[in-house]
Formats: C-alpha cells, sequence, structure tokens
C-alpha cells in the first residue's frame, strides 16, 4: 500500500509559544495515561497511522513555528478524517496560539478558532499542509496493520519453539529445516489464518513504473535545461565552429576546475566510502546493478538515446509550426540542433559547477554553534527509552539564484532516485531509518528535517557519515553554516564532530511524538516480513528453508 509523508507548518504568536508547549505536554500526558496501552486511544482513532509528532521552533531569525509531522498509509483524506474524529478538540486549543495567516487561509483560520467552533479542524490544517522536497520510506509499502500482525506471529512463534520444560522431547529439534516450515506452518495456520492467503505486493508496478517515469522524466528535463544554451546558437553556426567553440569553452573551464577542485587546507576529508552512489542507495534491489561501471555507461547512453529521439519527434512540431516546414523536411534540422545542444553540456555542466565551487571557497561555516544546554538535557531525558528515536530539525538556506536552483534540483533527483531504488526496506546499507523527509518552509528560506530511526541519535548520525555523507551533503549542504562543502556532494557531513555539532544546534524538543509499535526495528519488520512470507508458502525447497529458518 502506498505511504504518505506529510507536515503541517504554521506560525505562532511569540507570547504564545510557551502555553502551546504546555498543550503539547497535556496532550502527551493524557495519552500516556489513558488506557492500558501507552498512546492506546490514537493507534485506535488513527489505524493507519505510522509515527506522527509535534514540535514547536524557536529561533532568533524568525517567530516560533508549530509544525505536526504525520507518516501514515494511504492517501491523506482517509487518515485527516480519523484525525478529526481523534484529536479535534486537543488540537484546536494549540490552533489559538498560532497566527492568523495573510493569506486566502485566514478565513479558514477563523473558523476553526472562535469560541465554541465546531468547523472541521482538519479542513485548515489540509490548507497548510506541506509535502516533503526528499523522503524516504524504511519497510517501505508494509502497512501498519501488516508491520502488527507479523510481530505477533513472530512472538507466537517464538513461544511455539521455546521448550517450556528440559526434560520434555522438543518436536523441532534435530528435524530437517523444511520440516520445520510444515510443521509451524500447520501451527500456525490455527492461530492466523490469513497465511492461507498469498501476500498483497508491498510495492505496485503501476507505482514502480511511475517512479521509473518520474526519474526518467528529470533527466530529460536536466538534459534539456543543461542544453539550451547549446540549441540557441546551433541554429545559426555551423558544425564544426560549432565543435571548436564548445571544446575551448570546455577545456578553459576544464583548468578552472582543476585550480579549485582541492580542499582548502584543513577542509578535506577522506571520500573512500560513503559517497552518493546507486549502491550506497539500495542494497538488494535489481537497480543497484547499474553500479557496475559498464552497466552504468549503457544505462546512461540508452536514457541520452531515448532524450534525442523524444526530444526530435516534439522539437520537430514546433519548428514545423515556426519555419512552415513539413513534419518530415523538419525532422534533421531538429535532431541537429537537439544533437549540438546535447554535445554543448560538455561546456554548460561544467561551467555551472564552477561557479559553484567558486562560491563554495566563499562560504562560511559554524565550527563551534552555540549550544543550550538545558535545550540539550531535556533532548537527552526524552531519548532513549525505547528502541527508536525521533529528531526535527530547521536550518536557514544559503541565498543565491544558483544555489537556489541546484538546491531545488538536487532535492528533487535525489528524491526521484530514493523511490526507484531504495524499494527494499532499507536505505541502502543503512537498516535504521523508518522515515526520513525533508522540505522548505518559510518561503523556501529555511530546510526542515524529520527523521523516526532505530538506536541512539549519534549511532544514526554516525551511520550517514560512514556510509552515505553524499546523499546527507546533496540534501543539507546548502544550509547556513552546514561544514566545507566539496562539488556540492563532497566533503560536507564527512566532517562528523562538525557536522553532528551543527545538526544538533538545529534541533528542537520532540513535545509528543507516537510511535505504533515501539519495539520493532526497521531489521525485526523485515525479519518479521520474510518469515510471515515463508510461512504463506506450503512448501519450500531445502535451501529455502534453511535460509528461512535463519530468521527465526
Amino acid at each position: 500500500m502506498p505511504q504518505t509523508i506529510l507536515s503541517v507548518v504554521l506560525d505562532v504568536d511569540p507570547h504564545s509559544a510557551r502555553h502551546l508547549s504546555d498543550l503539547i505536554e497535556a496532550f502527551k500526558r493524557q495519552q500516556e495515561e489513558e488506557g492500558t496501552e501507552t498512546y492506546g486511544r490514537l493507534k485506535d482513532g488513527v489505524p493507519s497511522l505510522h509515527f506522527l509528532s509535534m514540535s514547536v521552533f524557536q529561533g532568533a531569525h524568525y517567530d516560533p513555528i508549530f509544525v505536526i509531522e504525520a507518516n501514515f498509509d494511504g492517501p491523506p483524506a482517509a487518515f485527516w478524517g480519523h484525525v478529526e474524529a481523534t484529536l479535534a478538540d486537543r488540537l484546536r486549543p494549540m490552533l489559538r496560539c498560532c497566527k492568523r495567516p495573510a493569506d486566502n487561509d485566514g478565513l479558514a483560520y477563523d473558523a476553526v478558532t472562535k469560541p465554541d467552533s465546531r468547523a472541521p479542524v482538519v479542513s485548515y490544517l489540509q490548507r497548510r499542509t506541506l509535502r516533503p522536497s526528499v523522503f524516504h520510506q524504511g519497510n517501505r509499502g508494509l502497512e501498519r496493520d501488516r508491520i502488527l500482525r507479523e510481530r505477533d506471529l513472530f512472538l507466537t512463534i517464538r513461544d511455539e519453539l521455546a521448550q517450556a520444560s528440559p526434560t520434555a522431547p522438543d518436536p523441532y529439534r534435530a528435524i530437517p529445516a523444511e520440516q520445520i516450515h510444515v510443521r509451524l506452518r500447520n501451527a500456525m495456520l490455527r492461530l492466523f489464518p490469513w497465511l492461507a492467503e498469498p501476500a498483497p505486493p508491498r510495492i505496485s508496478w503501476i507505482e514502480r513504473a511511475a517512479d521509473s517515469c518520474r526519474l526518467l522524466a528529470f533527466l530529460f528535463a536536466t538534459f534539456l535545461c543543461l542544453s539550451i544554451p547549446g540549441m540557441a546558437v546551433a541554429p545559426v553556426t555551423p558544425a564544426w565552429r560549432f565543435a571548436v567553440l564548445t571544446a575551448v569553452l570546455a577545456g578553459l573551464v576544464a583548468i578552472g576546475l582543476w585550480s579549485m577542485h582541492r580542499a582548502r587546507d584543513g577542509e578535506g576529508v577522506p571520500t573512500r566510502s560513503g559517497g552518493l552512489t546507486p549502491a550506497s542507495l539500495s542494497v538488494k534491489n535489481r537497480l543497484t546493478s547499474f553500479a557496475h561501471p559498464v552497466t552504468l555507461v549503457a544505462g546512461l547512453l540508452l536514457v541520452v538515446a531515448l532524450y534525442v529521439v523524444v526530444a526530435t519527434v516534439i522539437g520537430s512540431v514546433f519548428t514545423m509550426l515556426i519555419t512552415g516546414l513539413s513534419y518530415p523536411d523538419s525532422v534533421w534540422p531538429t535532431a541537429r540542433v537537439v544533437l549540438l545542444g546535447l554535445a554543448s553540456i560538455a561546456f554548460t555542466a561544467p561551467a555551472i559547477v564552477l561557479w559553484l565551487r567558486w562560491l563554495e571557497r566563499r562560504d562560511s561555516s559554524h565550527d563551534e554553534p552555540p549550544v543550550d544546554n538545558e535545550l540539550l538535557r531535556e533532548m537527552a531525558r526524552r531519548e532513549d527509552w525505547i528502541a527508536q528515536n525521533h529528531m526535527g530539525s530547521v536550518v536557514l538556506v544559503k541565498p543565491g539564484v544558483l544555489r537556489t536552483i541546484l538546491f531545488r534540483a538536487g532535492h528533487l533527483g535525489l528524491g526521484l532516485l530514493l523511490r526507484a531504488i531504495a524499494t527494499d526496506g532499507y536505505l541502502g546499507s543503512m537498516r535504521t531509518v523508518h522515515f526520513a523527509h525533508w522540505a522548505f518552509i518559510n518561503n523556501g528560506s529555511r530546510l526542515m528535517f524529520f527523521s523516526n530511526f532505530d538506536h541512539s541519535w549519534g549511532s544514526y548520525l554516525d551511520d550517514f557519515i560512514e556510509k552515505a555523507h553524499g546523499g546527507l551533503t546533496l540534501a543539507w549542504g546548502s544550509g547556513v553554516g552546514f561544514p566545507p562543502t566539496r562539488f556540492l556532494v563532497l566533503d560536507g557531513a564527512s566532517h562528523g564532530r562538525k557536522f553532528k555539532a551543527w545538526a544538533r544546534h538545529s534541533m528542537a524538543v520532540s513535545r509528543f511524538w507516537f510511535s505504533a509499535y515501539r519495539d520493532l526495528t526497521v531489521d525485526q519488520i523485515e525479519r518479521n516480513t520474510r518469515i510471515a512470507e515463508g510461512l504463506r508458502k506450503t512448501t519450500l525447497n531445502p535451501q529455502e528453508a534453511t535460509a528461512w529458518a535463519r530468521d527465526l
């Protein structure tokens, strides 16, 4: 089932920020005290919800903001309906602590915050919803009910395999794995009849095809944008002059890049691991075969060929309309312009990188961000109570036209790449991320990050620094004060100590945080799924049974 990540970001009246935090804390205490299971009312009332958080971010440059972050199954409509029925009475007083929007949403705000209002709260929240610029869904395609059912199955299997008495015979001892599978399946079918049904696909072929098409469209748009300077010159320039001009300009840019490619003194770090590669984004997906240089080049050539064909077919229509030529007579002139424009990327792409590198060498970083010890203690008190943790961060974004374009395009491309490649439940070799996302707020002047993850905050960021610092630098590198970067994806987050200090400085206390399966890690969820999928099959061959039994 498709899953959704969204955030609601609301400006807070500065005089009401403390009261808003108190309301969130009261809501947290109420959810913890009701029923025998912590957060039982919320869990039952919003059955599609995986994670939910509420945070108040304070900053010297902006008034406080109130952020509601949610990760859930299915489309937003059903989710918002459950939120209205379950949380409206708690959310309405919180909204009264927020500012009235100056845009067209002001009337909706008035309707839900006036005294004794019964207007639907979610009608306003939906209007203020932000979709992420980059996101990752761990255990993708596993809806909450399936995760909980497979957890119960795993616990029942553990009880079944446990030997109640050391003197009693163990029916599962000293028999082949395939017999263990048959015996255990027969025992579990009585308690879990859904094991007799085939597992629904985690990601449908339609969703996979849509993800691949969006990534392909992004690549086509990138080729087109980089080709525009060459396409503008190509119609009036002989091919040989165009080639000479492109080669000369590309050579000059290459000299400039070479002169600035090294990190400045004290800013370089080893880059032997953790870069931004297809292999770093997924470990089992078939698309990771593109990590091999030969297949990577072959795939790129195929995409380029498709681009030339598509651009020529579409461009010929415009050529025909502008020049009055017939469509067949328009094809070759159009193909010539498309090919020469594509060749000009040898200059335009390095020129953009040179401009970026020139800016990077003049950036300032925040080596020792100021630390609020009281805030750190409050965050530390809320961490590591269960197997999972939560973090939220808001940072200022560096100004400039080029940075804005590259930052937005980088987020879009990284998000599409993650959707197409990271489909096996994990973020590459990192097996700790449940849900994570970035979003631009305050008219794009700030970048917000939220993550639900396993284990401690320090080990979580260490995992990123060691295994995927390139992607992390691409996603976060245009934040003000970020450690020095090179070429958009190098260094940056690899400055482990500086990066962690910078990230900690940007965080806020998670006043309220809900997890639907507080005792499960990403790895354990995948393990439970593998066991359940094995038991859904009536028989396994010896090799399959042996691999399946390792998860028991």
